[in-house]
């Protein structure tokens, strides 16, 4: 197992070609909102706006329309409900995130089913949130799972789709067979987050701490891998997948020098400067 450094900033965070435009840096469609829990969403979908991706679209349900445009006007809406809208928006993302506020219900079930069968190898897939205990009530969907496919549980959320109790996650060889079972990437959350790579590495975060137990940073986590794949594709998505974490959990450890809590909002809008100086002091 390897730790995490700051060094894995600047190999992937890079100056940015003049001759670019938005599609440049990435097509990326964010999947969840509930008429309960828009806000999540949102946060995934403002963390990978702030973070860099070129496009974002938020499918979500309609009543979030106001909150997104006011919160984030950057994004466009989908509502998720609408069929082929979102089998349009599926086929031209380059990176998909479902599950932020996504809730359990039917319909959550079908959008989920609905990405796992219409993904190609081409596309990045992030599923978190609500997504996963879906995906961990219909077990016969895990072979539906592409090999790019990055899965960010936290702890009983990886229970419920390993089997795995909490008391035992601090088996690497046991967590490391049960995601070359999953056939994909697993982002562990936890104090110490690890990181179970598709090729079997394992990679582990040294920062962080109790400031960041706040609603939301999941949801904003989401949204910083998201945009970081979208962007970086000159890098391997290990340490894509790597910097993303690192550059989350920095930021909050830079804020709470100054700050009893570290609100997701706040990372979500410091992300520019910070991704500016990190190619600044590169």
């Amino acid at each position: 197992m390897k730790l995490i450094s700051s060094n894995i900033l600047q190999q992937i965070i890079t100056i940015r070609p003049a001759n670019s435009y938005k599609g440049t840096f990435g097509r990326l469609l964010a999947i969840g909102g509930n008429i309960n829990y828009g806000g999540a969403i949102i946060m995934t979908s403002s963390a990978a706006v702030h973070a860099g991706a070129g496009l974002v679209t938020c499918a979500c349900h309609p009543a979030n329309l106001t909150a997104l445009h006011t919160i984030v006007p950057e994004a466009m809406f989908l509502d998720y409900q609408d069929q082929t809208g979102l089998s349009n928006s599926i086929q031209q993302a380059d990176v998909i995130v479902i599950g932020p506020g996504l809730g359990n219900d039917q319909l959550a079930a079908k959008l989920l089913l609905t990405v796992l069968q219409r993904i190609t190898k081409q596309q990045q897939l992030i599923i978190d949130g609500s997504a996963l205990t879906i995906l961990s009530q219909h077990r016969e969907w895990y072979k539906l799972l592409p090999p790019q496919t990055i899965l960010t549980p936290h702890q009983m959320e990886w229970q419920r789709l390993s089997d795995i109790k909490i008391s035992e996650q601090n088996n690497i060889e046991q967590n490391l067979k049960m995601q070359q079972t999953l056939g994909a990437t697993v982002v562990l959350k936890k104090n110490g987050t690890v990181i179970y790579h598709y090729d079997q590495t394992v990679t582990k975060l040294a920062i962080g701490g109790p400031y960041m137990a706040t609603g939301g940073m999941g949801d904003t986590l989401a949204g910083i891998v998201a945009a970081f794949l979208a962007q970086f594709k000159q890098a391997a998505t290990n340490q894509v997948i790597d910097a993303a974490v690192y550059c989350h959990s920095a930021i909050a450890k830079q804020l709470a020098e100054n700050n009893y809590v570290v609100l997701p909002s706040a990372i979500i809008n410091a992300l520019p400067q910070f991704m500016r100086q990190v190619i600044t002091d590169a």
